[in-house]
Order: structure tokens, then C-alpha cells, then sequence
């Protein structure tokens, strides 16, 4: 019998007849967690753009170092005219272009899998976690639950493509699972 398979034997036990919500709110808590792990783009983190990124950092930088000089200051304590550098380089990203599809594109159901890939661009998670709440709502025991995330790009992902989740997203959320299981039934039998 594998670990996965002892911890949900030995949990169901725990939960004392509450099992359909203590299942609820480990799912929701492993949704949660996936979606605001999930990285959402940001063009000023792409290689392309790293130039551009890091001469606007120096730009900012300089007149910081400014601003630490007394004689660059006016009486109200701004800058005084023409110190200022106002210089800088285009950080560019496709025509439209909005991050956050792959946080919006995770999908939960219940006792099938998956297959549609879902067009929500959702870069704070909220409406994702949402969606997926509403699901989760609805379950009783027995049914697998599915969380997936059907995006071309998705095990690019977990597999270290983005600087911004370089672990994964999912195997991150994973190792936490006996920890998310065992505060479950500690909500529930306290309840």
C-alpha cells in the first residue's frame, strides 16, 4: 500500500463520520495553494526583456542616489529641475498580452477528468479559487476529485520553465499534503 493511500486510510479514521468535509477542505486548500503558486506573466522577467529590465532598475537607481545628495534637493525637498534623469528602455511584450492564464486555467471536478482548457485570465487567482469552491460544494464522498491544468505550457511549468516557480507548482503543494490532512480533521473533530 503506498504512503498516499495510509494517510488517506488513517485520516478517514480520524475524522469521525465528517469525511465528505474534511475531503472538501483539503481540496480546497490544495486549490488554493496551486493557484496562488501558480506564476503569472510579468515581461519584465522574460529573457527578452532583461536589458531593458535592468537599465530601467539602474535609471531608478541613479536618481535615488540623487535624491541622497542635499545640493540636488530644492527647498520642499524635490529634485531640483534638469537633475533628474528621465530616460529608459522599452520592456516589450506581444500586442494584448495580459498575464495570468495559467493561474486562471486551473480546473476542479469531480469524478471525471477534465479535458476543455478554460480561457479565464485571472492574474489574482480569485475568480479561479471561486469557480473551483463552487465545485468542490457539491461533493460527497466517493468520486475522485481532478485539479488540472490543461494550458500547452502547464508541465513547462511545473518543471522549472518559470523563474518565478522554479520547483513546480504542484509538487510544492504536494510535499504540504499530510500537513493540509491533518489540519483538516483538526478543524473538523474541533468543530
Amino acid at each position: 500500500m503506498s504512503d498516499f493511500t495510509l494517510d488517506i486510510t488513517k485520516f478517514v479514521e480520524k475524522a469521525k463520520g465528517n469525511v465528505d468535509t474534511v475531503i472538501r477542505k483539503v481540496a480546497a486548500d490544495l486549490l488554493t495553494r496551486v493557484v496562488q503558486r501558480s506564476p503569472v506573466g510579468n515581461p519584465e522577467l522574460w529573457a527578452a526583456n532583461q536589458t531593458a529590465a535592468h537599465y530601467n532598475i539602474e535609471v531608478a537607481n541613479y536618481n535615488i542616489a540623487l535624491r541622497a545628495d542635499p545640493a540636488n534637493l530644492n527647498r520642499a525637498g524635490r529634485l531640483k529641475r534638469g537633475k533628474k534623469l528621465k530616460d529608459g528602455m522599452q520592456v516589450n511584450a506581444p500586442a494584448g498580452y495580459v498575464g495570468g492564464r495559467f493561474r486562471g486555467s486551473w480546473v476542479i471536478s469531480i469524478g471525471s477528468r477534465p479535458t476543455t482548457q478554460t480561457e479565464r485570465i485571472d492574474p489574482s487567482g480569485a475568480a479561479t479559487i471561486a469557480a473551483g469552491m463552487t465545485v468542490l460544494a457539491q461533493f460527497t464522498a466517493g468520486p475522485s476529485i481532478f485539479l488540472l491544468n490543461n494550458v500547452p505550457y502547464a508541465a513547462a511549468i511545473e518543471y522549472g520553465h518559470s523563474k518565478q516557480a522554479p520547483a513546480g507548482v504542484v509538487r510544492v503543494t504536494l510535499a504540504e499534503f499530510r500537513d493540509m490532512i491533518a489540519r483538516a480533521v483538526g478543524e473538523v473533530n474541533q468543530s
